[in-house]
């Protein structure tokens, strides 16, 4: 019997990874990989360019049934009338509209409000994005990098025919769409994309499945003011990817599409979503499930049946890639936190493993709150790591690598319980990541976090789970096919309380 080939695609910051899979099964028949250029703003040329060169070294696309694309979110792509990339995308990590983020705040905060406190309208402008559409702003979102071109590029605001993310553009260039020429068709109305990723843009209200175009016309104004009749028109006209169901079909172009060349009918291209919501597909979580990815950065990620709204702005009340929700949490330290760790002590991963587990619990009173770098989750921007508790007895090697160990896990901690305390059902950790590796992070794990852990095999999951949803859309049941995961181990240990508690009480008095 012929097997059914579906290829999953995750587009990240650094790479183009394409994952071509069995669709019955789930297992890994061809791979490849090509790298992005580095940096916080791109020419998203690039990323058509890594997905061919991947896809070649993946053995082709000739064969595949269905694709689907996982793709970085929030990076913000401009075109203009005719498919033109107007400006380079600037992607999550450009940092460029923090003050536009402000303006977007204080401007909802000062709607039909006396109270003019500067710290009273902010916190009340919070509350309010929350509640429009999940999420407060920050730099990373979308919407704050258009502010910034409207107010920096008025030029290129002006030219804005259509907006649209990582994901939305390439799977509409797979599809076999892109720029033309003067007095020709573009199809920008064929640009389609998922709740996930949408849902982290600041301009889709995930929990009514629309659009709001009275914030995107936020982001067409220049300063923090509200939107005048020519911006709220300009919103209007403005062309956004319509927003498919979890597992419902693009439209194609099939002579044009890159991929299935050799399937009768073509290559059925799947809506696709963003990285985070893709990875918990390719995991294969559930409610109840939480996912916590300890890279450069820690995402503490959780499926909720739900909508949650953290009217602080810590958790965003994204969707997920199913139909449910995704609330997240991010902290900017996490296995660095090994790293500096490691450089202190002048020790290798392992050494540093071997004496954290040789101390006690609680490292004899010595507390790490991690913040090296500031901090997202809390809101600690300045903040700096503090090691306390420090006497004669506990200064040594053991404690130090304990306390390190237990102050990453315990940050993670911190976000689980933001999350539960949203109403978020949490029964599960799933714990994955380059700082997953570490055996005295797994060990550990379950005493500082309160549950069992199970640690899957490494595997690139955004791209399973892009592959997995293609299957899904070709497949056209009710529920993704039920694709196995391989667990390393599932750790398991008694929860102290005496290490995390004096760590929580550490970071609540961080400023």
């Amino acid at each position: 019997m012929q097997r059914t080939l579906v290829a999953g695609v995750d587009t990240s910051t650094q790479s183009c990874k394409v994952r071509v899979t069995d669709a019955r099964t789930g297992a890994l028949v061809r791979f490849g990989q090509a790298k992005h250029p580095s940096g916080t703003t791109v020419d998203p040329q690039a990323w058509w360019d890594a997905f061919l060169e991947a896809s070649a070294q993946a053995g082709g696309l000739d064969d595949v049934a269905a694709i689907a694309v996982g793709g970085q979110q929030h990076g913000m792509v401009l075109l203009d009338e005719h498919g033109h990339v107007i400006r380079d995308a600037m992607l999550w990590n450009d940092v460029s509209s923090a003050p536009q983020a402000d303006e977007l705040i204080m401007t909802l905060g000062a709607r039909g409000a006396d109270d003019g406190d500067a710290a009273a309208v902010h916190a009340r402008g919070v509350a309010r994005w929350v509640e429009a559409v999940g999420s407060s702003p920050v730099a990373s979102y979308t919407l704050t990098k258009i502010k910034w071109v409207a107010e920096h590029e008025p030029d290129n605001a002006a030219r804005i025919a259509a907006v649209c993310l990582p994901h939305d553009w390439l799977s509409w260039r797979i599809a076999g769409y892109g720029p033309v020429g003067d007095g020709e068709d573009a199809h920008l109305d064929m640009l389609r994309t998922d709740r996930s990723d949408a849902s982290g843009t600041l301009y889709f209200d995930a929990a009514h499945d629309e659009y709001r175009r009275d914030l995107l016309a936020l982001g067409l104004t220049s300063g923090a003011g509200e939107p005048d009749k020519a911006a709220l028109d300009f919103a209007e006209h403005i062309v956004l990817p319509h927003v498919l169901a979890p597992h419902e079909a693009a439209p194609t172009r099939a002579a044009a599409s890159v991929a299935g060349a050799d399937v009768p009918g073509g290559c059925v291209i799947a809506p696709g979503g963003g990285d985070n919501a893709m990875a918990s597909l390719g995991l294969g979580m559930g409610v109840g499930d939480v996912s916590v990815s300890l890279g450069t950065s820690g995402v503490a990620a959780a499926v909720s049946e739900t909508p949650v709204h953290d009217m602080t702005g810590s958790v965003s009340g994204f969707a997920d890639c199913t139909g449910h929700f995704l609330p997240l949490a991010c902290t900017i330290n996490a296995s660095r936190i090994l790293d500096a760790a490691r450089a202190a002590l002048r020790v290798d991963y392992d050494e540093l493993a071997a004496l954290a587990l040789a101390a006690r619990p609680g490292a004899d009173g010595m507390t790490l709150v991690p913040y090296f770098d500031g901090e997202r989750t809390p809101n600690r921007p300045d903040a700096t790591a503090t090691l306390s508790g420090m006497t004669m007895a506990n200064t040594n090697a053991e404690d130090i690598a304990r306390a390190f160990v237990e102050g990453l896990l315990c940050s993670q901690r911190d976000c689980i319980e933001l999350i539960r305390s949203l109403g978020a059902p949490i029964d599960r950790v799933l714990l994955i990541g380059g700082g997953a590796k570490s055996l005295a992070v797994r060990t550990l794990a379950p005493c500082v976090l309160g549950l069992d852990v199970s640690c899957p095999a490494t595997d690139e999951y955004v791209a399973i789970g892009a592959a997995r949803q293609a299957a899904w859309t070709l497949d056209g049941g009710d529920d993704a096919p039920d694709w196995p995961i391989s667990i390393d181990a599932v750790s398991t240990g008694v929860p102290t309380p005496q290490v995390y508690e004096p760590t929580c009480a550490h970071a609540a008095d961080t400023t």
